[in-house]
């Protein structure tokens, strides 16, 4: 046991340290991300909490952040304004439809990980990441342009005159700290963001400057303020959402579409971390642990949440590696919300803004611009589609497009790579001898380059070279067999796999007759005698 626990706490300091600058940046994007989905600022605080505690604790990606996202907060907005709009107005409905809409969303999110569905996320390409982790910037980046905005009679206005250069100078002392900071080899360890939101605090109350600040920004949203108790179990869902076929089918699809949102952005902040870190985490286990954060979270009063790429992050620079950084995170928010409100509210939100533009610098792929002239144009084309569809719509949709994109450019390059080399034997068979990938996306390519009519009466194809990949491809060669066989001739297959031939095999009994059980399959000598084959096998006789 205190082994374990020395594993988990490693770097302790690093961990505690970067944890509290975390929980310092949650604030204003939980209470902003309630105010986007439309409820009060405590839902997206208490989520942020019991979200990220609980993945924190039993998630398969220690160092990663979960909390309420910009994300999962679009999405639900349209749900509480039609959940509202079921009962009368003082009734609140729709933050109840989103409780049960946040359990139904954990327990789908669970079964995705009990199936094991996380390892899905290995079939992401490398330009649909790159594509996510560069729209995500200037997602992050547009949401912190709100900041250099006030609420004047109901309505958000751009800050005008000393206001504004006051702003601005404050972001830039924050990202100047952030910068500069590292550099300093006494410093160097130090966590800079930390740092730099107390530096440019302390600043900011000594002087007294009129600068929009946690507290106002809470108070400008149409929140009370920070201060909240804990959160306690909210039965009353049960009572207010019945529990029939109408809202099911209601809170279902939004369900499924806030699962999917999440363990996509989960899974693919899973792995950019792992490849900060030059370590791996298990995408299966986060699976679990998002759903089971969120079937508590949906029962204690939260709107639910998922992986923050812009707070991991922060925590990853900050040094933060083991579990310990996201449960100090999720603990200190909790106790900022319980003792510390009248303190966190005092916090410039140019100072928070500041650590974002610094995450906004780190997380953006700068070498995509260095190697555009030096990818396929298809690459290029996805990674942009991406980064678009991510800024326009959101992260689920531009993911699923990348990989629908990458999949149909794959499977059309390689459905032009099938190729026929044709040869005649020395009794006047005609050989086939087949190259590449046989699929659903190639067979039209492959049926092209046999001519039944003029063919000798004995033909045989070679598949040393080719790889059947599909039912459709099986069906491609039954079918060529019965054109020969229809027009009289003989036909024969060889050096098919072992899957393939049992597959033909059970669909017509023919097939033992028409495949060539022979033991000259040239992988078989290659395997016994690789030196002895140098070139391509089907440049020998065999």
């Amino acid at each position: 046991m205190q082994e374990f626990i020395r594993k988990q706490t490693a770097n302790s300091k690093n961990d505690i340290l970067s944890g509290f600058t975390v929980a310092l940046a949650l604030v204003p994007e939980a209470v902003a991300f309630a105010f986007v989905a439309g409820v009060d600022p405590l839902v997206g605080l208490y989520a942020a909490f019991m979200v990220g505690f609980i993945t924190a604790v039993f998630g398969g990606r220690p160092g990663m952040i979960s909390g309420a996202t910009g994300a999962l907060a679009v999405v639900m907005v349209a749900l509480v304004a039609e959940g509202n709009a079921m009962g009368a107005e003082a009734e609140n409905l729709g933050l109840y439809y989103l409780f049960a809409t946040v359990i139904l969303m954990g327990i789908i999110q669970v079964l995705a990980g009990i199936l094991k569905l996380g390892k899905f996320v290995r079939l992401i390409p490398h330009p649909v990441m790159m594509g996510f982790v560069n729209g995500l910037a200037i997602v992050i980046f547009l949401s912190q342009l709100g900041m250099f905005k006030k609420t004047v009679e109901g309505e958000k206005v751009w800050l005008q005159g000393n206001q504004m250069y006051l702003m601005i100078g404050l972001v830039a002392l924050t990202m100047l700290i952030m910068w500069g900071l590292p550099k300093i080899k006494q410093a160097a360890k130090l966590p800079e963001a930390l740092i730099a939101i107390l530096v440019v605090s302390t600043i900011a109350i000594l002087m007294k400057f009129d600068v929009a600040t946690v507290g106002s920004f809470i108070k400008d949203g149409g929140g009370e303020g920070l201060k909240g108790g804990l959160p306690t179990l909210n039965l009353e869902t049960f009572s207010k959402v019945p529990f029939t076929l109408e809202s099911i089918k209601f809170i279902l699809p939004y369900a499924l579409i806030l699962a999917a949102i999440g363990l996509i952005e989960s899974l693919m902040t899973l792995n950019l971390i792992d490849d900060l870190t030059e370590t791996r985490g298990n995408g299966n286990k986060e699976c679990v642990a998002q759903g089971s954060a969120n079937i508590v979270t949906g029962l204690f009063g939260g709107m639910g949440g998922c992986a923050m790429i812009g707070q991991s992050i922060i925590n990853i620079k900050g040094g933060g590696r083991g579990r310990l950084s996201g449960i100090v995170a999720a603990v200190m928010l909790l106790i900022f919300i319980l003792f510390g409100s009248s303190y966190i509210e005092q916090v410039p939100i140019a100072a928070l803004v500041g650590v974002m533009f610094m995450v906004v610098i780190g997380t953006f792929e700068w070498s995509s611009f260095r190697i555009s002239n030096k990818i396929p144009r298809t690459d290029l084309f996805v990674l942009i589609l991406v980064s678009a569809l991510t800024v326009i719509f959101d992260l689920a949709i531009a993911v699923i497009a990348g990989v629908i994109v990458s999949a149909l450019v794959f499977s059309w390059e390689n459905a032009t790579r099938i190729r026929a080399r044709k040869r005649m034997k020395e009794d006047g068979t005609k050989v086939y001898e087949i190259w590449g990938p046989l699929f659903f996306g190639s067979i039209t390519t492959f049926n092209e380059k046999f001519d039944v009519k003029n063919d000798p009466n004995s033909v045989e194809i070679d598949f040393v070279e080719s790889r059947i990949s599909d039912h459709s491809a099986l069906e491609a060669i039954f079918n060529i067999v019965e054109k020969y066989e229809t027009a009289g001739k003989q036909i024969h297959l060889k050096h098919l796999s072992e899957e393939c031939k049992e597959l033909l095999y059970k669909s017509n009994p023919k097939f033992k007759e028409v495949i060539v059980e022979d033991i000259d399959d040239p992988r078989y000598h290659l395997a016994e005698n690789p030196e002895a084959f140098t070139k391509g096998l089907s440049e020998y006789n065999l």
